[in-house]
């Protein structure tokens, strides 16, 4: 959004306040497009400590808008900023499982609930990346006309507008038949994305497609469970683990299918490759853990329950494979005219901030 406002000549002054000691992966970028990066000289764990540096930078940098991002955990940012001259205070709700930094389970009830009305007791707006990320904050609660809103995530299609997919190659360079159906799983390897299940599916679905295989773009601890799954169901030599990748766009382009079996409960906030997968022409197969608000009107996809098993999955697959590949060039119509626009997204970041 910086980059894009910058490239639109709109002036904005963003201060990046981080809660981690370490150098991030953005950082040049940011520096580079004009922005402040701050890191906090203690971990967010010492909440004292932490309320008490975040509050002094707040009233040395006199600061218009303080923009939270950390969820539930936006509350400490709030109680940093009580007493400030900070005009605008906004908690921005990223993800649905309202997740709190300690593995105690007693703790994060116990914390869980007197957070949340902070936020809503301080903020000025609460802000969901969709209507399930923002309902699920509320927690019940109806939302307050002008105050809780839904803003989506803006998408570039840039990449997928120019992307020129070599599924000949692709298929060299990791050894597979030149026939193979790819079936891709994109995103972090862990438990909360389910990765495990995506080589159940691909078992069942090689028994009615043989030409079938499973590509993981992404890093996690669920690495080696994935491929413990694989040499259990005999489908070792029919799984690649590409790791974390920054050509996306180039995999999904030279896939069949995207797969995301994210868990019912919590669901996904937003599932941004969802989009991505829409933008790249690919099939999908969804959980029901996966919102509406993602999909385009030209989506070609099947949500099936987790319940209803991999072979119910692997059916799917091939039922959708039997209709035309859908067209990439009428989701990236139907991306520019929706709210994950880029343009009406920066808008509507810009308009939570006035």
């Amino acid at each position: 959004m910086l980059g894009h406002a910058r490239q639109r000549g709109i002036e904005v002054d963003w201060t990046f306040y981080c809660t981690l000691g370490q150098p991030g992966a953005m950082d040049e970028k940011a520096r580079a497009l004009g922005a402040r990066i701050i890191r906090s000289p203690v971990p967010i764990v010492k909440k004292l400590e932490f309320l008490r540096s975040l509050r002094l930078e707040l009233r040395r940098g006199e600061y218009d808008v303080l923009h939270c991002h950390h969820d539930i955990m936006s509350a400490v940012y709030l109680l940093a900023a009580s007493g400030t001259r900070i005009r605008r205070r906004i908690v921005h709700v990223h993800n649905a499982d309202e997740a709190l930094p300690t593995p105690s389970r007693l703790k994060q009830r116990f914390y869980r609930e007197p957070m949340r009305r902070v936020c809503l007791f301080m903020a000025d707006r609460i802000v969901g990346i969709s209507n399930h990320t923002l309902d699920t904050f509320l927690a019940g609660r109806a939302r307050r006309p002008e105050r809780d809103i839904v803003h989506y995530y803006g998408l570039d299609p840039t990449p997928f507008e120019h992307v020129t997919a070599d599924r000949a190659g692709f298929r060299r360079q990791w050894d597979l038949p030149e026939d193979a159906r790819i079936l891709l799983f994109g995103g972090r390897l862990v438990p909360e994305k389910n990765p495990v299940f995506v080589v159940d599916v691909l078992a069942d679905l090689r028994c009615i497609e043989s030409r079938a295989v499973a590509v993981f773009s992404g890093l996690g601890s669920q690495e080696r469970d994935v491929l413990a799954r694989a040499r259990e169901l005999s489908v070792e030599s029919s799984v690649r683990l590409l790791g974390w990748r920054n050509d996306l766009p180039e995999i999904m382009s030279c896939s069949d299918w995207f797969i995301l079996p994210h868990p019912e409960q919590t669901m996904e906030g937003f599932g941004l490759a969802v989009v991505e997968a829409q933008l790249a022409g690919l099939r999908m197969l969804l959980s029901r853990g996966i919102p509406d608000d993602p999909l385009l009107p030209t989506a070609c996809f099947r949500r099936l329950p987790l319940s209803g098993g991999s072979k119910a999955w692997a059916i799917a697959a091939m039922e959708l494979l039997r209709n035309p590949a859908p067209s990439r060039a009428a989701a990236l119509a139907a991306l520019r005219k929706s709210p994950m626009n880029m343009d009406q997204a920066l808008n509507g970041l810009l308009a939570l901030h006035t």
